[in-house]
């Protein structure tokens, strides 16, 4: 598509066909914002604790976060009688983001069909971004809804792929 700027990168998705108004897809999308909005997040964005936190070793802090986080999830498991996330239909790989818009390797959407997804995001902590998308073709889908932290990390992975992109260029112009 042009006007699109794409970066390529391998990320790994399961998506759906889906809506925004079905009823599982926006209570997983909920749920999983509020994983990252856990209690201990939210405590720890306070001004108050966040200056206290200033003295203390911000690794160590961040890993003892997500030990936290993960006891959670496990607790979660073992108690609960659902699943945190929902089994999707189909699971793929993307082969290029942009800013809003996500591409397939293959011919794999139907264009115009509605989607649900969920992308595992290769950061610390390593999480999952639910979104909503509209397919603009087979490959091209267009992100619908996505929450506002969700699309901060977005932009920031997309600006580190662009930057080791930049790097491998100038790498391989270096060697001719």
């Amino acid at each position: 598509m042009e006007g699109i700027r794409f970066v390529p990168t391998v990320l790994s998705i399961a998506y759906e066909e889906g809506i925004a108004d079905e009823n599982s897809f926006i209570q997983e999308y909920y749920t999983l914002m509020q994983i990252n909005d856990d209690p201990l997040g939210v405590w720890l964005k306070s001004p108050k604790i966040r200056k206290a936190s200033e003295e203390s070793d911000p690794v160590l802090l961040n890993l003892l976060i997500e030990l936290h986080r993960k006891v959670d999830k496990l607790t979660h498991t073992i108690t609960s009688k659902s699943a945190l996330l929902l089994t999707l239909a189909h699971s793929n790989s993307l082969n290029a983001i942009g800013h809003g818009y996500i591409q397939f390797a293959a011919d794999v959407l139907s264009a115009k069909q509605c989607y649900y997804a969920r992308i595992a995001m290769p950061t610390f902590p390593q999480r999952h971004i639910p979104l909503f998308f509209e397919a603009i073709d087979g490959r091209i889908g267009k992100i619908t809804m996505m929450h506002e932290d969700d699309e901060n990390d977005w932009s920031a992975y997309m600006m580190a792929c662009e930057r080791a992109m930049i790097r491998q260029r100038k790498g391989s112009e270096r060697e001719y």
